[in-house]
């Protein structure tokens, strides 16, 4: 793959970046996003979370089903703050 390739188009992050960041000794989820803010864009990760993990799984060794995905952090989908208030609005 071309280390050039954008993984987080939310953050803008590279696919050179994320490699680094594991040669570096980073080899969790939560510490890549910590780093380098993949999954903390607009999208929470939907975009880029599987490909980090496929990445860390294949430069680790560990199969991706035993890694662990990361913490979500409510709201896990973006919603309008508008749901939000509506229901206390008659009230």
């Amino acid at each position: 793959m071309d280390d050039d390739i954008i993984i987080c188009r939310c953050e803008e992050v590279t696919l050179e970046e994320i490699r680094k960041c594991i040669e570096a000794g980073y080899a969790t989820f939560d510490e890549i996003k910590r780093l380098l803010r993949v999954g903390m864009g607009p999208c929470q990760g939907r975009g880029c979370r599987e490909i980090v993990l496929r990445e860390i799984s294949r430069a680790t060794g560990v199969p991706l089903e035993k890694l662990n995905p990361g913490t979500f952090r409510p709201p896990a989908k973006p919603i309008p703050l508008r749901l939000l208030t509506e229901e206390g609005e008659g009230d």
